[in-house]
């Protein structure tokens, strides 16, 4: 029987939601790993479920009983791919379960900056508003989005969608293809600096490689918009964070909206955490891809990708 280990459940939710991995093989769950644990945790087992521990060439070399690594996500980068291939390790993930999710929660972001409404909100709940004579308050106002430009970086699926939403929205649609393969004849392909100069929002929907590390940087910014924003739901990393909070500090931008970092959790020393830009910024832990949907086909085929290797 398979020997079948969970090395971070905790980024999934409850543990429970495992069980059924029992019918395939003996199950051991564990919350976290941290780099000194992975050895201890995987022990023998012939497969591993993880999200985000590093499953690297000393791991593989010392685990002869590992057969099969199945992420529970779409990226790929924690696993030495090529030296699992040399290994005869199989390595799955799972493609396409937080679309929707992701494309949602980039709307929410925007929308939630974009339109204060956090200082709404507040302007009710401190009951300024109960006690003024007017019926409404007008404020810092808002940028609507009609007849606007939406700048995409990233090409995929999920930035096809969230082209399709934004078209919804009545923007003007503009993209950017950073591995240079994804093409489509309906929006219009520009170059990063013709999408940064023109654009009024721009969102990054790309995975985290040699071409995209730092691709928004000092320079980027400056060529950007005094008024757009800039919104990453793909990879930390993609954003130089010091980059970007000199942009907010010194107003080159209007704002930005984050819900992935170079480092997670956000370090204590991020400069994404001076008072001073707050209002500019919006940062949301990690949580784009996590709808119930989302999580409930994470799951399923996760599931399907161990119960197929097993049963082949």
């Amino acid at each position: 029987m398979e020997q079948i280990v969970v090395l971070d459940a905790a980024t999934i939710g409850e543990n429970c939601i495992f069980d059924p991995f029992k019918k395939l093989g003996n199950l051991r769950v564990f919350a976290t790993t941290n780099s000194t644990e992975r050895l201890q945790h995987i022990d023998n087992a012939s497969i591993i479920i993880t999200n985000k521990v590093i499953i690297d060439k000393e791991i593989m070399d010392a685990c002869p009983s590992l057969k099969l690594i199945c992420l529970t996500a779409t990226g790929m980068n924690n696993v030495d791919l090529a030296y699992a291939k040399k290994k005869g390790i199989v390595v799955k993930n799972v493609a396409g379960y937080s679309t929707e999710s992701v494309v949602q929660h980039t709307f929410a972001i925007l929308l939630s900056l974009l339109q204060h409404t956090a200082y709404y909100s507040s302007y009710v709940s401190s009951t300024v508003y109960s006690h003024q004579n007017l019926f409404t308050h007008i404020g810092p106002g808002y940028m609507e989005l009609h007849g606007r430009t939406w700048g995409i970086i990233g090409l995929g699926t999920i930035g096809r969608r969230v082209a399709q939403v934004a078209s919804a929205f009545g923007c003007k649609v503009v993209y950017y293809s950073t591995s240079g393969n994804n093409h489509t004849k309906d929006y219009q392909e520009v170059t990063l600096d013709e999408l940064l100069q023109t654009s009024d929002i721009i969102s990054i929907h790309s995975p985290l490689n040699q071409q995209t590390k730092g691709l928004i940087d000092s320079e980027q910014f400056k060529k950007m918009k005094p008024d757009a924003y800039i919104v990453n739901v793909g990879r930390g990393g993609i954003i130089n964070e010091n980059a970007l909070a000199q942009a907010l500090r010194e107003k080159r931008i209007a704002g930005a909206c984050l819900d992935v970092m170079e480092k997670e959790p956000l370090p204590l020393t991020s400069p994404l955490l001076e008072e001073s830009i707050q209002d500019r910024l919006l940062i949301t832990p990690h949580v784009a891809w996590v709808s119930d949907k989302a999580l409930k086909k994470l799951m399923e085929q996760t599931y399907e990708n161990v119960r197929t290797f097993v049963e082949e």
